[in-house]
């Protein structure tokens, strides 16, 4: 039985992990640019989700599809696509492969079809499978946040647990890098419960990484709260990175409260100074059109950009409404002339990125910054 990954840039460390996954029980997934015989596997957000819709229903071939999109609607994915994972999929795709080349019937756990659903039986322990093996990929350290931002789907998926990798496990796959890379949704989070920080357990794991660490920017950014002289002293000292990247999304404390951020404005202000402070850029994920949001709020968050970009950076975007979230359906507040001409100007000077008029753009793009 031959299986097949659809390749989508979006889905590259997807790619890496399952591919590592399945290889541990006999699957050997094969890149493909289209559905070929016998399986197809799809790994979709729901902004990407549009572009392969029709290429799934269509396709002459069994097809498998998982990702954010799959685990947040089930059931609309399955009308097209024969068999749907939901959450993560290091042990459900390769229980559901198996249960395909042996011929059998019935439900798998944690896969949706148009006739059947059963629930996930199970939550990956990260040390039971590698991060990658022959196709490389980014070094993931932690899973799950426990803060559930309205508009997040990651809290959705993962659980508001925190679980974490092993250092000498991190420390083994990294020795496959020169510069070493890793994916947290809260880096100085690693070792903790996601609320408390454990520094002394991010300094053990920076102490056993060797060759260029990037820590606290892409892909592995950090809250900022989080943000302390000590883990910046840290960060410092152990990695090479020149930039700390963390999302404080509104300049209103207001609009912060309403989509459970968990931090205030002031945080993200002490953060932005911490880091330049102590020598680093600060680059700032920032989101305008919140429903709720009022001209002042959009008002409160321009003149944060404007804080921002005197010394650092500000990647910025539209909000998107997405499914599984306690936003889903509503409808977001476009930005006015005011903020589109600002933004435009920072923009041209090289001060902000982002995808504040088109909200799917960053998910076509050819490549992913993963500048320092």
């Amino acid at each position: 039985m031959r299986v097949n990954w659809r390749t989508i840039n979006a889905a590259r460390n997807s790619c890496a992990a399952l591919s590592a996954a399945c290889s541990l029980y006999g699957f050997n997934l094969r890149l493909t640019g289209g559905p070929e015989d016998d399986i197809t596997c799809y790994s979709l957000n729901s902004l990407n989700e549009p572009e392969y819709r029709e290429e799934i229903r269509h396709a002459s071939c069994t097809t498998v599809v998982g990702g954010p999109h799959a685990t947040a609607c089930p059931g609309e994915v399955a009308l097209y696509a024969d068999y749907v994972v939901v959450g993560e999929g290091e042990f459900t795709l390769p229980r559901l492969l198996a249960h395909l080349e042996e011929g059998k019937e019935g439900p798998v756990p944690g896969v949706v079809t148009k006739d059947t659903t059963l629930p996930v039986d199970h939550s990956v322990r990260l040390d039971a499978f590698p991060p990658f093996s022959v196709l490389k990929g980014y070094i993931e350290i932690s899973r799950g946040c426990p803060f559930g931002c309205a508009y997040c789907q990651t809290p959705r998926i993962f659980g508001p647990c925190m679980r974490h990798r092993a250092i000498d496990t991190i420390a083994f796959h990294a020795r496959r890098y020169r510069d070493i890379r890793l994916v947290s949704p809260n880096a100085l989070a690693y070792g903790s419960d996601g609320r408390h920080p454990r520094l002394d357990r991010v300094e053990h794991l920076l102490a056993k990484l060797e060759g260029n660490v990037y820590f606290g920017t892409f892909p592995n950014e950090v809250r900022p709260e989080f943000v302390t002289d000590r883990a910046l002293e840290l960060i410092a000292g152990h990695c090479a990175n020149k930039r700390i990247a963390f999302g404080i999304q509104s300049g209103s404390d207001r609009i912060l409260r309403e989509i459970g951020r968990g931090h205030t404005v002031a945080d993200g202000i002490r953060a932005v100074e911490l880091s330049r402070d102590h020598g680093f850029e600060p680059v700032v994920d920032l989101i305008l059109g919140f429903p709720n949001e009022t001209v002042e709020d959009e008002a409160a968050t321009l003149d944060l950009v404007r804080m921002v970009t005197r010394d650092g950076r500000v990647r910025l975007h539209a909000f998107t409404p997405l499914p599984g979230t306690p936003l889903a359906g509503t409808v977001p507040r476009p930005a006015s002339l005011r903020a589109e001409r600002l933004l435009g100007r920072l923009a041209l000077a090289g001060r902000l990125t982002g995808s504040w008029m088109d909200p799917g753009r960053r998910f076509f793009r050819a490549g992913v910054d993963t500048s320092p």
